[in-house]
């Protein structure tokens, strides 16, 4: 929310989620890395995972679905809507506790459920305190290391396994033990024909900046289960190909903001005065973005 408070990057939504932040944060951390894992990547994160986005939705002309995993307090259903760049239906998935509180925002706040009202048709909306499900959009509470029971709730909520199908995951994988995202990815890559998958975590972490990341870390009680898959990007790409994707790519955050629009990088770098590059750069290269599909219709 500082972030977009500054000028980063438009979302009139996030200020419905997240209370403003009192403490400013460092310039460095706004367009590029946090060592801190659930702040990390504002500017190049979402610009990155907002370009793969639409160009997914560009090649299936939004007759398509997206599944949000551990979504949090996202707002990309709304600004999707906003673009009118809606897929024919928007899933998001997370703990039950993190669902309640998104939902009770979203009752009690019209600029968010008028949208969801004006995208709805068909039956009466259902809604209760873990989960919300109208004909675009739906919120389902659900754990990610359970894939059967997560496909379950979905299907309560008509996901269609035949339609082209998006994944996307911004440090969620890293949470779970390599056995436990490799099965989720499976189910995924095994379950829809034609289908694509985004992550964004960490990687690079096996040399000493990297290390100095996880301890932080674990000082705040934070561990990251799955932290041995982000040792490369290669790392990265092969866990999408063993678990059933057919083509994989990967490549780090400093890559990602070299290919924004140098007009709008320009922008934003005067927005703050950055006087630690080398830090940046060094945070810049312990992230990624990694994207696979399959696709049985060639698109």
């Amino acid at each position: 929310r500082f972030a977009v408070s500054v000028g980063y990057w438009k979302d009139p939504y996030i200020q419905y989620f997240v209370r403003q932040a009192k403490e400013r944060k460092a310039p460095e951390i706004n367009r590029g890395k946090c060592v801190c894992v659930c702040a990390a990547g504002y500017y190049a994160r979402v610009h990155g995972v907002s370009y793969l986005i639409k160009a997914f939705l560009e090649r299936t002309e939004c007759n398509c679905q997206i599944v949000n995993l551990g979504a949090g307090m996202d707002t990309l259903f709304w600004r999707l809507k906003d673009e009118n760049l809606l897929p024919r239906k928007y899933f998001e998935v997370d703990f039950p506790m993190i669902v309640a509180r998104k939902i009770h925002n979203i009752k009690s706040k019209p600029p968010l459920s008028k949208p969801i009202m004006e995208s709805h048709s068909g039956d009466s909306l259902l809604i209760d305190s873990h989960s919300l499900d109208s004909s675009r959009y739906s919120i389902v509470g659900a754990d990610l290391r359970f894939s059967s029971d997560l496909e379950e709730k979905l299907k309560k909520h008509s996901l269609d396994v035949h339609l082209p199908t998006l994944l996307v995951a911004e440090c969620v994988l890293v949470y779970m033990t390599p056995q436990q995202s490799a099965n989720l990815l499976k189910w995924a890559a095994s379950t829809f024909p034609v289908a694509m998958v985004i992550n964004y975590e960490q990687v690079n972490m096996g040399d000493r900046f990297g290390q100095i990341m996880i301890e932080n870390l674990q000082r705040r009680q934070c561990n990251l289960a799955g932290v041995e898959l982000c040792s490369s990007l290669h790392s990265q790409r092969e866990r999408l190909l063993v678990n059933g994707w057919e083509n994989a790519r990967a490549i780090d955050m400093m890559q990602v903001y070299s290919f924004l629009p140098q007009a709008d990088v320009k922008r934003i770098e005067a927005l703050e005065f950055l006087d630690e590059k080398e830090l940046f750069e060094q945070l810049m290269q312990h992230y990624c973005i990694c994207w696979a599909s399959k696709d049985s219709s060639n698109l």
